[in-house]
């Protein structure tokens, strides 16, 4: 595989599937959550909607299975029982090779900048702590600093204007395939990395520069190439 970095200036990860391995736990939440609301979503739903904000999530899910949207009051409802599952599940842990990853980028002189459509707080308030030294919440997009979110490209758009940078100088570091799609949409190479259950074909479709098959696997590749 040829990926080639020169010129860039600044990375920017997803947090979900790429920094924690927290899309199980995402699974079991969203699953309960729709069914104590009289709907469901399937587990492949959940990977193939990661990315998204809670209210897209929900406002899809809603149309698909009631014939119309979900109301503003709805969404703040399922949201809060969806985070509140999240909360009573066992903490997450750190993604193999999240750590070495971040390091290696570090060691490159690249700016490091986490564009997650995430509003777990939780979690967000984690990756703080875990990531102490790469991460700053001033180099954080997340689900409350955008009105529209992945597969939209406003987050990594928003993340550009953070890192002070143009989208040919600018990678981002993505699993999940809206994820690469709004990734793509703000015309940022996207580096994948299968992280869960869907085959690589539905990442590849998303036209993603390279693909790699777990974060460790890039970090190696990063020290050996970069």
């Amino acid at each position: 595989m040829s990926l080639d970095l020169r010129g860039k200036s600044a990375v920017l990860f997803d947090m979900d599937g790429v920094l924690y391995d927290s899309m199980p736990h995402h699974v079991q939440a969203w699953s309960r959550t729709f069914a104590d609301f009289g709907m469901h979503m399937d587990p492949l739903e959940v990977y193939m909607n990661e990315g998204c904000t809670g209210s897209y999530t929900i406002s899809k899910v809603s149309l698909e299975q009631r014939g119309r949207e979900a109301t503003s009051q709805e969404i703040e409802d399922i949201y809060a029982h969806k985070a509140e599952i999240f909360r009573t599940l066992p903490e997450v842990g750190i993604m193999p090779g999240a750590l070495e990853l971040m390091a290696n980028v570090r060691e490159s002189g690249r700016k490091i900048l986490i564009v997650t459509g995430s509003g777990q707080k939780n979690l967000i308030t984690r990756v703080i702590r875990d990531f102490d030294g790469f991460i700053v919440r001033e180099r954080m997009v997340t689900a409350f600093d955008v009105k529209r979110g992945k597969p939209f490209p406003d987050p990594y758009l928003k993340g550009l204007e953070i890192a002070g940078t143009g989208a040919d100088r600018a990678v981002i570091v993505e699993n999940a395939p809206l994820g690469i799609r709004a990734g793509v949409a703000a015309g940022i190479d996207v580096i994948a990395v299968n992280t869960g259950p869907l085959p690589d074909s539905v990442l590849l479709d998303e036209k993603p520069c390279a693909l790699f098959h777990s974060v460790r696997e890039l970090a190696d590749y990063w020290k050996s190439n970069v």
